[in-house]
């Protein structure tokens, strides 16, 4: 028995899922080092060095039960003179305080169906306006949600299909232990006996009708209770089959039973270490390396390493406020400490919401409509909360352990990046061309691992353009803000077409684009930047007219200017094949073409943010046919919204392989999407921009995986702001873009960050790091002596006019030009 158990275990290491009659083997295996090694390799397959905890306040709605569990003290009778259930007032305090520390979820547990059983809970509810305590904790979760913002995780006991679909209106995930399936500790003298919600058939239904209505579902088992090693392996395989079937139970708990005075089992024994060891490690060689495995910290003080070791990747819920109720015997860990001893254990310990990451990620599917928008509100690109208020365009400071190098090393102290991160760094840095789950990976990286990324993002700037800093003194022209396209994330374009209705639309004149670029001119530029919104009157010609005004006057002016949704709109509206009217651009004195309107090129993510404009396919056909015919470009990425990791490895993938065909990008520009005015952030459709782990991310990542193709990647100041731009300069990123003058795209959507950083203010922050500051010409060439020396001390800039479009305030919208 012991070989085959070995050969099980084996197997299970290397990833093969072990049948149900396969997994009660293991039952009989009692070498538990084995058991423990198998396992914590699983699970850092699955969880890699990230350890989670939620942070929550437990709200004990009602401790009156019907059931008489002989090993729990949460239940109590009913009291005389004392309430059945909390006020609403009494919730809500538990839950400001709870908010006031940081807190996200609202955890509320209570008896099942006590109105059942007691009288004095029938007259409360009945007295409050409801029929069972199910219908009052419906109303006390959208009341914490409404007034608070936490939000709310339900533990009521056995429910019906109705309840639960109730209670998915107003939380985010729900649980039942299922504790045990063996029916013998429901038999007299057994820790069940008089609990009928404990049938296990009754609470496997719940679970299913969970599942069938696609509630992220928190279950598990208590160990030490009177049930075997068989019967622990059968309750896990059940919830295994569960799970396979409804895709719904986010974590799997393994409680430790521990004996409470004054209860029928008090002079029961604890389950021993081993005992809990083997569970938690059986555990996850039954459900794989993607399965949550909790064990509560407070039950288990002083061994939490041990615990880890046995292939947990989750804490459970730790509150700062309130007790366990169910276990007021044991204190919860203070969150320090808790941090100590998993970085002990070689693990980073992360807050995650009460619904794990991989269902608030994919909300239109795990989330009524109404938890939606809480959830995106809160959440990163994988779907952990947002831990500090930092946005791009907002004037927040930045967490300081990701801003400051020697900040970051000092708060890893005893971490070490896995193996995967440290062999994919390696072949950015040779130049090899990474994979799409390769660069996803890299995405995810935290702690240690994003150290790792940003150091050696870093090095590799270093290596190739040295500790220069280069900018372009330039202005943005943004010559009309009509448009008819309707992009979800655009607080630019104005009228009745457009999305966002806020701001008046305008439609400059020619004498006002020539006046800006003759200002800019006197301003030591050598740029001048034009792109504005698809007019409806709009065709070709106006493009071609634009740039010969701006050359007519000008004509030592580099004009940086449209966008491929331009250049296929103006193309399509002459009836001219791409090629052709690129070649008349150029004619007309265009320099170079921003790589702006990719967004994210993935048409998983266009359909739903930009469904109306050019797709990946035509973006780098433009760019592939303005490469042909001369042109040099800039590629970009607006990054998140509603976009995931796996959509920015397939973006950069895609400029990479483009740019190894023709060589025409000059630089690559990440750009986070500043939310506070977008109007798919109004709706409440998407996030609130990259959190600024990502913003690093995004600069360090694009710097190894475009390597060695494009040699600058450019860090955006009106977006990520000067504390921000100084973390990117240390995170590969060797550009500053431009001075812009004006900027109004970013403004329009909210950045607070201003318009215009000046040369000096450019030279101030680069040297501040240690680096040499230099202007550049749009195509990285040295600019005329004489225009540097013209953009230092330049004088203030006059009055911009918007010429006024007033027919375009009222409208129908408009057929696209598409082809």
């Amino acid at each position: 028995m012991p070989a085959d158990t070995d050969v099980l275990i084996h197997r299970a290491r290397s990833g093969e899922r072990l049948t149900d009659h396969e997994s009660m083997q293991l039952a009989a295996h009692t070498a538990l080092e084995p058991l423990m090694a198998a396992a914590g390799e699983i699970r850092d397959r699955g969880h890699g060095n990230i350890v989670t905890f939620s942070k929550k306040v437990f709200i004990p709605l009602t401790q009156l039960c019907r059931d008489v569990c002989h090993y729990c003290t949460f239940a109590q009778p009913p009291r005389p003179g004392e309430r059945a259930y909390l006020t609403p007032d009494e919730v809500l305090a538990i839950a400001r305080e709870g908010a006031a520390q940081g807190c996200k979820e609202a955890l509320f547990t209570l008896g099942d169906k006590p109105e059942r059983r007691y009288k004095v809970a029938r007259e409360e509810l009945a007295a409050m306006g409801y029929a069972t305590t199910i219908e009052y904790l419906v109303a006390m979760c959208r009341l914490v949600l409404e007034e608070t913002g936490l939000l709310p995780h339900a533990n009521p006991g056995v429910m019906t299909r109705d309840e639960i679909a109730a209670l998915r209106e107003v939380t985010v995930s729900q649980g039942i232990m299922l504790e045990s399936l063996s029916e013998r500790l429901l038999e007299k003298g057994a820790a069940h006996y008089g609990s009928p919600d404990k049938k296990p058939a009754v609470r496997l239904q719940t679970m299913r009708d969970a599942g069938e209505l696609q509630v992220p579902f928190t279950s598990g088992i208590l160990i030490g209770i009177g049930e075997t090693r068989e019967e622990r392996v059968e309750s896990l395989l059940a919830l295994r089959a569960l799970h396979e079937e409804h895709g719904h139970i986010q974590e799997v708990i393994v409680q430790n039973f521990r004996a409470k005075p004054g209860t029928r089992m008090a002079d029961w024994p604890d389950p021993t270490l081993d005992d809990l060891l083997w569970t938690i490690a059986v555990a996850r060689l039954i459900f794989g390396p993607t399965m949550n495995i909790q064990a509560p910290p407070n039950l288990s003080p002083g061994v939490y390493q041990q615990l880890v070791a046995a292939g947990l990747n989750d804490w459970g819920g730790v509150s700062p406020v309130t007790p366990d109720h169910v276990n007021p015997e044991a204190p919860w860990p203070h969150l320090d400490a808790l941090r100590d001893r998993t970085r002990e254990a070689g693990k980073l310990l992360h807050e995650r919401l009460a619904v794990y990451p991989a269902y608030a990620i994919e909300v239109d599917r795990w989330q009524a409509r109404a938890m939606e928008t809480p959830v995106l509100r809160v959440i990163d690109a994988e779907g952990f909360p947002k831990t500090d208020d930092w946005a791009p365009g907002e004037l927040v400071d930045p967490p300081r352990e990701l801003v400051d190098p020697e900040v970051a090393q000092r708060s890893l102290a005893g971490l070490r990046p896995l193996a995967r991160t440290s062999e994919l760094i390696a072949e950015a840095e040779r130049g090899e061309r990474l994979s799409e789950d390769d660069v996803t990976f890299l995405f995810s990286a935290r702690g240690a691992d994003l150290e790792a990324i940003r150091a050696a993002a870093d090095g590799l700037r270093k290596r190739v353009s040295g500790d220069v800093v280069r900018y372009v003194v330039n202005r943005n022209i943004n010559y009309t803000n009509i448009c008819y396209f309707k992009c979800q994330f655009c607080a630019f374009s104005k009228g009745k077409l457009s999305e966002n209705l806020r701001g008046a639309p305008y439609d400059l004149d020619h004498d006002e684009i020539i006046r800006r670029a003759q200002e800019a001119w006197d301003r030591g530029a050598t740029e001048v930047c034009m792109q504005g919104g698809i007019h409806p009157d709009y065709t070709g010609r106006n493009y071609l007219e634009i740039l010969h005004a701006v050359k007519g006057a000008l004509p030592d002016m580099h004009v940086h200017a449209f966008s491929p949704l331009e250049v296929w709109q103006g193309a399509a509206t002459l009836g001219l094949p791409i090629t052709d009217y690129l070649r008349q651009l150029k004619e007309a004195g265009l320099g170079t073409l921003p790589g702006t309107a990719a967004e994210i090129l993935d048409d998983e993510v266009r359909q739903m943010l930009c469904p109306d404009k050019i797709n990946t396919e035509q973006w780098l056909a433009v760019m592939e046919a303005a490469h042909a015919v001369g042109f040099r470009t800039t590629a970009t990425i607006m990054y998140g919204h509603i976009d995931r990791p796996v959509n920015w490895a397939r973006h950069l993938l895609r400029i990479r392989d483009l740019q190894e065909r023709t060589g025409g990008f000059t630089e690559f520009v990440p750009l986070p999407f500043v939310h506070m005015e977008a109007p798919i952030y109004l709706k409440g459709r998407a996030r609130t921009g990259p959190t600024f782990r990502e913003s690093l991310l995004m600069h360090a990542v694009s710097r190894l995986v475009l390597h060695p193709l494009i040699p600058n990647i450019q860090v955006s100041w009106v977006k990520m702001g000067p504390d921000g731009v100084k973390a990117c300069l240390n995170a590969g990123a060797n550009d500053m873009g431009g001075t812009l003058m004006n900027e109004s795209i970013s403004r329009a959507a909210g950045t607070l960050h201003g318009q215009e950083m000046a040369p000096e203010l450019m030279d101030d922050l680069i040297s501040s790091l240690g680096r040499t500051p230099q202007q550049r010409t749009t195509t990285y060439g040295e600019p005329p002596a004489d225009r540097v020396a013209m953009s230092y001390g330049a004088a203030e800039l006059s009055a911009i006019v918007l010429t006024p479009a007033p027919k375009w305030e009222r409208g129908e919208p408009l057929e696209l030009v598409r082809n």
